[in-house]
């Protein structure tokens, strides 16, 4: 399956494209859809630096001095001195990592912006750069039609944005991986993610030190709202689309966000046309146009980011506890903005909006305000040419800049010290305790909160969340501070610890409270330990220096942030690592985290009945009330401490060995199967280019007892639930020395991933058999996971755009059980004898398939098979298990499948269109690629900009996606047939120039190099996993491109617009007045039983529509198992 997403992502709001690329699952189709998604962003506090200038390696931690950019001590100094040549010439200042090979370069233009300059070049980048360094404004750098604006817009590029942070793209289910053991991959990720090659693309970021704490208090949303208006073209490009349309059809991406103090926006695109990019995106600082007539449509747009916000706890909670800071202070305002807001309140009051948004940009986007990153492969000397000839244009207007540092304990109210009972949208118990602190920021070389959410947030022997499972109360503990905008700023810093619950612990929920407060006094009366802090900054010392390279769209996006908060020097180790050990000042924090000033929210549906109060913007329904007299007089008095509870002993996990091991067999250039039985086979790769002591282990435990029925599906999940609690304690120390793990319940099999720093990784996957080998659970464990996993496909189903998914599943795949299917199966009842006959009967017969790369030997390698065949003793299967499901035949019409949300408080619909292809090979599946880029701008132009149907709209091969608010789905349905009528006219038009810059930009995607060892482990896990084994595919998907015509191109899309066209269009329909739904209300535990079918309204009125899942199925020929070879 091949995605491509173009998608928004947002702190209040974002404007952006990213797209994911995957591999094929079931066939190859084509999919079209117009979707919105809302994602938190991550941000840092605001802060002017305060610190002395030092040169770097002068300022002296508890490790030393220059203790951020030392070697750990087993290496050699040979091996550090060879580290430290290739550094070159930069910012001296600046310290970096030893295995950073890009240089610095800071500076302060005369208009007062500050730019950091990284050039990551060697000699050879350097002289391509500096031969392309200059425009070229040559017929080759313009992809053209008969139509062709200054924009180019009518064909486009795209990017992957990797969501997962630890680049770990598989396909399996993890149903255990969530604050609330929420789905993962049962969510329908996709199969296989291939690169797009970022390592490569310049990127520039720019972040402008003002954000929704400047709302005027009459307009809330409208820094939100700029920054989606100063997109909308320039004075010297005037094309409302054309900077998106620059960057898609150069292989680039765009994205902006808005927090409390900060804007960011940011960018990449391929290096050849970064400067021509620079020069686009500063117009928008330079002189935005903001057109009048597109403030309705932009309007629309934030309005449909807010109302796909408002089902979010998260952000839920965040409004409502913003709510009770003081009269004044600006986090009592609405950031996110909407239709009321931005359009119906300022036209009751006569507010002219476009000068209001006009006067706030002249007042607050000033060149003073701004930090520029850029990172690009030119040498600095070039780069700094660039952004002075560039950037000094933008205007400083000499005012000074917003300051809230004087409201100070906005939350030190009697309001805050309360207890709130909310009611949540998703299906969960969840205790929140937070306290407001003064502003941290400045303590970012010691890092107080870093050092005390460590503590809390710990998972071992003597924690608080062992003791709370040893209880039945609690399935996961989150501590500390999310560096938000919300929980660290100039005014304020939030500290938090969440629980959550069992249906026991939310009995017991102040006793919970109460074991957290225990825990804190114990920190409190030890004072701040030493040999903690200086274990914690042991662990991020050793990441750092064998960091991976960042995609440099994230790095600069962060560092431009960081360049606000931190000294020169630390403008790369300021957010990770720890530099200073000062007790005095972690003390002064831990006394501040008493019972009496701390805020508790109690999440639960359980709650409703008592909850009257209801939020303005969200809706959220809550309560407050004095803590219980009880618990109030206990916590006001000295309480005795619980004698369970105890700082976490030497951790034995972290890596003290990191040399490279020598080769013991020759050399490959992709993974060879270096042990293969009856039992399994292992392939391995010995890492010879990246060159650092780290591995990966992954292995994929495959049976065929999973897919017989739904109630073996649910078993398993509950299996891997169980095996997933019962590893938490005793994996807890190797999970923060950077040992990361996980065992993921995937389609086919267990799959077991470990990677991290070699030295001790085999200990972690010991322990990971082991515990499987020795599985065990009592009947509370058994009660606990089944009660919560309920929830967790709960949760998943009231989610518009995951029920379509699991629709689309259910019509397709057979033979796959859908989530609706286990979700009737769980509620039913499950019992322990049943878990225990499966999981004797899954361990007795297995094929095991793993894959080793990394700093291991192949006979290291042989022997991770080895122990897993010894300890579990399982018999080999005694007939072959497809690790895919075969795909139904659509037939050659476009069916509708219309479906209720199961979710009675979410207005939001999603609309997908699925076109079916069928079994195809590599040639036609890069041509699937490259229709998708050529359309996937045009489309984001046609339905998000020109129709407003969603912040986001993309187009996929195979699997659609569509989210819309407050619009009819069979209008959304027409709106992308109209687009498909429009782009066969633009495809008539294409020409030959225009199809083969889209061809190379394709191909230079797919032959860039892996940025980091992750990224190559991914694509060949990817191949291991589906059983396909063409570890060089990129190469052979170059090739196809390299012999497809124009013609070949517009014959496949005209050829599946035909009337032999199979389409599938499914839809989700929200509830709310515009459905004439009259009750809405939030749905029940119990209530998800059965889909409501729904019949087509007139614009689809003479389209087949589906009303019985599996009676229409049941008439379908299946596609043969499909493996994309050649």
């Amino acid at each position: 399956m091949l995605v491509f997403w173009c998608r928004y992502r947002l702190r209040w709001g974002c404007r952006g494209l990213a797209v994911r690329v995957g591999g094929q699952r079931g066939g190859p189709s084509l999919a079209l859809c117009a979707a919105t998604n809302a994602m938190s962003g991550r941000s840092k506090p605001w802060s002017s630096c305060s610190c002395p200038e030092l040169a770097a390696g002068q300022r002296g931690g508890a490790g030393g001095p220059g203790a951020a950019a030392r070697l750990p001590q087993e290496e050699s100094e040979a091996q550090g001195r060879g580290r430290r040549a290739n550094l070159g010439p930069g910012d001296p200042a600046i310290v970096k990592s030893p295995s950073d090979p890009k240089q610095y370069r800071y500076l302060t233009l005369q208009n007062g912006l500050c730019a950091l300059l990284i050039s990551d070049a060697n000699n050879m980048d350097i002289v391509l750069s500096e031969e392309s360094s200059e425009w070229e404004d040559n017929d080759e750098t313009e992809i053209e039609t008969d139509e062709d604006d200054d924009s180019g817009a009518e064909m486009d590029e795209d990017k992957e944005n990797y969501e997962d942070d630890d680049n770990d793209g598989d396909d399996e289910e993890d149903p255990n991986n969530s604050d609330d053991m929420e789905v993962e991959e049962l969510t329908g990720k996709e199969e296989a993610k291939k690169r797009n090659g970022t390592d490569k693309l310049s990127a520039a970021a720019l972040c402008v030190a003002v954000g929704s704490f400047c709302d005027p208090e009459d307009l809330p949303g409208l820094a939100h709202f700029l920054e989606h208006m100063v997109f909308m073209g320039s004075l010297k490009y005037p094309d409302e689309n054309g900077f998106d349309a620059f960057l898609k059809k150069h292989g680039g991406s765009v994205n902006a966000s808005t927090d409390c103090e900060r804007t960011v926006f940011q960018f990449d695109i391929q290096q050849k046309y970064f400067k021509e990019a620079l020069d686009r995106w500063a117009q928008f600082f330079i002189h935005p146009l903001m057109i009048r007539d597109a403030i309705d449509r932009e309007v629309e747009a934030v309005d449909s980011e807010y109302q796909l916000a408002r089902p979010s706890d998260a952000n839920r909670r965040e409004l409502l506890l913003g709510s009770l800071a003081r009269p004044g202070h600006p986090m009592k305002k609405f950031f996110w903005g909407n239709a009321e807001t931005l359009k119906h309140e300022p036209k009751k009051s006569n507010t002219d909006i476009y000068s209001r948004l006009r006067d706030f940009w002249q007042h607050y986007y000033s060149a003073h305000y701004m930090n520029l990153v850029v990172q690009s492969k030119e040498t600095l000397d070039t780069l700094e040419k660039w952004v002075k000839e560039i950037f000094s244009q933008i205007p400083n207007n000499g005012l000074p800049k917003p300051n809230f540092g004087h409201l100070t304990q906005p939350f030190d109210t009697p309001e805050f010290y309360k207890l709130y009972r909310v009611v949540p949208i998703r299906n969960v118990h969840s205790l929140s305790i937070a306290w407001g602190l003064p502003p941290q920021e400045r303590h970012y070389r010691v890092k107080p909160l870093h050092y005390i959410s460590w503590l809390v947030g710990h998972e071992g022997k003597g924690s608080v969340l062992s003791f709370l499972r040893k209880k039945f109360w609690a399935l996961a503990l989150y501590g500390g501070n999310g560096e938000t905008g919300f929980e660290q700023n100039s005014t304020y810093s939030i500290l938090s610890i969440s629980v959550t619950l069992t249906d026991e612990g939310y009995e017991h929920f102040y006793e919970v409270a109460h074991v957290v407060f225990q825990y804190l006094k114990m920190l409190q009366k030890r004072g701040p330990d030493k040999r903690v802090w200086e274990e914690i900054q042991k662990i991020e010392a050793n990441e750092f220096y064998f960091q991976d390279q960042a995609d440099p769209v994230d790095y600069v996006e962060s560092l431009c942030e960081n360049i606000h908060i931190f000294c020169k020097e630390d403008f790369l180790t300021g957010d990770q690592l720890l530099l200073e050990y000062k007790p005095e000042i972690i003390a002064d924090v831990l006394n501040q985290l008493c019972p009496v000033r701390a805020n508790l929210v109690l999440l639960s549906a359980a709650s409703k009945r008592k909850c009257h109060l209801k939020e303005r913007w969200f809706g959220t329904q809550y309560s407050v009330e004095d803590i219980d007299k009880y618990w109030r007089d206990l916590w006001a008095s000295d309480f005795p401490l619980n004698q369970d509870l105890h700082l976490p002993e030497e951790n034995k996990y972290i890596a003290t060995d990191f040399s490279l091991k020598a080769s013991d067999c020759p050399d490959t250039e992709h993974p060879v199967r270096i042990l293969s039985t009856h039992h399994g086979c292992v392939w391995y790769k010995k890492d010879n280019k990246f060159k650092i002591p780290k591995a990966y282990i992954r292995f994929h435990l495959i049976s065929p007892l999973i897919q017989q029925s739904a109630k073996s599906v649910v078993l398993f999940e509950t299996f891997v639930n169980i095996l997933s609690h019962n590893l938490a304690e005793p994996a807890y120390e190797a999970d923060v020395a950077q040992l990361e793990y996980k065992v993921v319940s995937g389609e086919h099999g267990l799959v077991i991933r470990v990677k991290g720093f070699n030295h001790k990784l085999p200990l972690l996957f010991q322990l990971i058999i082991d515990q499987l080998s020795d599985f065990s659970f009592t009947p509370a464990i058994f009660e606990m996971i089944t009660e919560q996993l309920k929830k967790t496909y709960f949760n998943i189903l009231i989610k518009p755009e995951m029920l379509a998914k699991d629709v689309r599943s259910l019509i397709l795949e057979h033979g796959k059980w859908s989530m609706i299917d286990r979700y009737r199966r769980l509620m039913k009842g499950l019992d322990t004898e049943s878990l225990s006959a499966f999981v004797k009967g899954f361990k007795s017969h297995l094929y095991v398939e793993g894959l080793v790369q990394g700093n291991f030997t192949s006979r290291e390698s042989k022997d991770f098979l080895n122990y897993v065949v010894l300890k579990l003793q399982f018999l080999p299967l005694p007939h072959p298990c497809p690790v895919q499901f075969r795909v139904v035949d659509l037939p050659n019409t476009h069916l509708l499948c219309k479906v209720k949300t199961l979710n009675k408080g979410d207005a939001n619909s999603e609309v997908t269109v699925y076109y079916q292809s069928g079994a195809r090979s590599l040639r036609e599946y890069t041509l699937m690629e490259l229709l998708v880029i050529h359309m996937e701008e045009p489309c984001f132009n046609f339905l998000r900009t020109k129709q407003t149907l969603g912040p986001v709209c993309f187009i996929t091969v195979e699997t659609p996606y569509c989210m819309i608010t407050n619009s009819c789905s069979e209008l959304v349905d027409k709106k992308i047939e109209d687009f498909l009528l429009y782009f066969e006219g633009r495809m008539r038009l294409l020409t030959e120039k225009a199809f083969r810059t889209q061809v190379s930009a394709l191909i230079h995607i797919k032959e860039c190099e892996d940025s980091c060892l992750g990224e190559e482990v991914d694509r060949n896990w990817n191949e291991i996993m589906t059983q396909q084994y063409l570890f060089d595919r990129l190469a052979h998907e170059v090739e196809a491109l390299q012999s497809l015509t124009k013609s070949d191109l517009v014959d496949w899309f005209q050829a599946h617009r035909g009337k032999e066209r199979k389409a599938l269009s499914i839809h989700v329909v929200g509830f709310g007045e515009q459905e004439g739904d009259s009750d809405v209300q939030q749905s029940v535990l119990s209530e998800i039983y059965q889909l409501t079918f729904l019949p087509p309204s007139s614009y689809m009125k003479n389209t087949s529509y589906i009303r019985d899942i599996r009676n229409f199925t049941l008439m379908l020929n299946l596609l043969p198992y499909h493996k994309i070879l050649k």
